[in-house]
């Protein structure tokens, strides 16, 4: 019997996937759920397993656009599993040894007569940083006269023989998608950015006063986005209108926090989302974080878990980044930039001290938030982080750690 296996729907709004890997090969014999392909969609790369145990034929390319619905492979069910064929492995089919691509022709410099100059023309020349073997010279036996020298032209970029070779190749459904929603953003909201800085001191004390214990108990490490995630649940309670979106010509407000919180995968930029944050403790922040970084790392991240988000934070600290301007993640009307953390000077009570500063970043769709608001919002994450004891903790460390 033929099974046609067709492609499945990731979710409402997707109407194709691209096939972005094939793991098995033309021919093979693959078992009952074993993950054939990966595909993308516009928001997730998801694994395709196989509906039944068969010889495969596959009826895509890589990097086909299939529509949801539509054939994919074959999968003859009626076929016997091969003898002595080993359990199939799930890995990436080895790709057939690319033709090296033809290094790009350096331009052969053209060698002229390489005659003595005359005095005057080797004093020019030596001005203008030039050799006389460059020159054509016009002169007896190709002797280059000072007329030579003073209409010769130094040299703008003349190829020197290193390479000069381009690349092409095809972006992602997902990283097109992403690429669409910034500039949809940056054309279609009035965003605007507010910054602010924040002393990390009391923060860095209690991790380190408490991280050994809260990893030994727990299981997950006491990271700074436990603190961030509920500075910013509180934030929003006192201002609701950052928790709020367009929808038509009415605001949408919402009484719960699903905090998206920007991670780098594989494929690109992932946003998992924290449903219900204002109702999680520092553990179980912490757990979400590790568990939803994981499956994005994995490439194993649905579309469901990236979907309905009221409010983003992103840390470009991660990579080094001091200070920045993140672009909204629509149709949300704010989002939280966390940056690298640096000792600077700063002044305490008419002292100078180093401290660890850190500066954040809101940027926010100024349609329906107020710059009273924002900066409002703003300020209140700084003082909660600069004061977790007693506006995170409720002065109780310990409770509040779960310890």
């Amino acid at each position: 019997m033929i099974l046609e296996m067709k492609v499945p729907s990731p979710g409402e709004s997707i109407k194709e996937v691209e096939i972005a890997t094939w793991l098995v090969q033309d021919g093979d014999y693959v078992e009952k759920d074993q993950a054939i392909a990966e595909v993308d969609s516009d928001k997730a790369t998801l694994e395709l397993p196989a509906e039944a145990a068969g010889i495969i034929t596959l009826k895509a390319e890589e990097g086909d656009a299939v529509a949801v619905g539509a054939v994919v492979c074959l999968i003859d069910t009626s076929a016997a599993k091969p003898e002595g064929a080993e359990a199939p492995k799930e890995e990436k089919k080895a790709e057939a040894p690319k033709a090296e691509a033809p290094k790009p022709a350096v331009a052969e410099t053209k060698t002229y007569a390489t005659g003595t100059a005359s005095p005057a023309a080797k004093k020019i020349l030596a001005e203008k940083n030039m050799d006389a073997s460059s020159i054509s010279g016009t002169g007896k036996d190709g002797r280059v006269t000072k007329e030579d020298a003073v209409s010769a032209v130094p040299s703008m970029g003349t190829p020197t023989g290193g390479s000069r070779g381009t690349s092409r190749s095809k972006m992602s459904m997902l990283r097109r998608k992403v690429a669409e929603r910034l500039v949809e953003v940056k054309n279609t909201t009035a965003m605007l950015t507010t910054f602010n800085e924040v002393d990390m001191s009391p923060i860095f004390a209690l991790r380190n006063e408490h991280k050994d214990a809260f990893k030994a108990k727990h299981g997950v490490g006491l990271g700074f986005m436990s603190f961030f995630t509920l500075a910013v649940v509180r934030a929003l309670e006192m201002y609701p209108a950052v928790n709020s979106m367009m929808d038509g010509k009415e605001m949408l407000s919402y009484d719960f926090c699903d905090i998206s919180i920007a991670v780098s995968g594989p494929k690109g930029l992932m946003v998992p989302v924290i449903r219900n944050a204002e109702n999680l403790s520092f553990r179980g922040v912490e757990a979400e974080v590790k568990r939803l970084a994981l499956r994005a790392r994995d490439g194993q991240i649905t579309v469901d878990e990236m979907t309905g988000g009221t409010f983003t934070i992103t840390n470009g600290g991660v990579f080094g980044s001091m200070l920045s301007t993140p672009i909204i993640n629509p149709p949300q009307s704010g989002i939280l930039g966390m940056h690298n953390i640096v000792e600077r000077p700063v002044a305490i009570d008419g002292k100078v001290e180093i401290r660890p500063i850190m500066y954040v970043a809101l940027s926010y769709d100024h349609r329906i938030i107020d710059g009273k608001e924002s900066v409002g919002f703003l300020v209140a994450v700084k003082e909660a982080l600069e004061n977790p004891t007693e506006l995170l903790m409720n002065n109780d460390v310990r409770r509040a750690l779960e310890l």
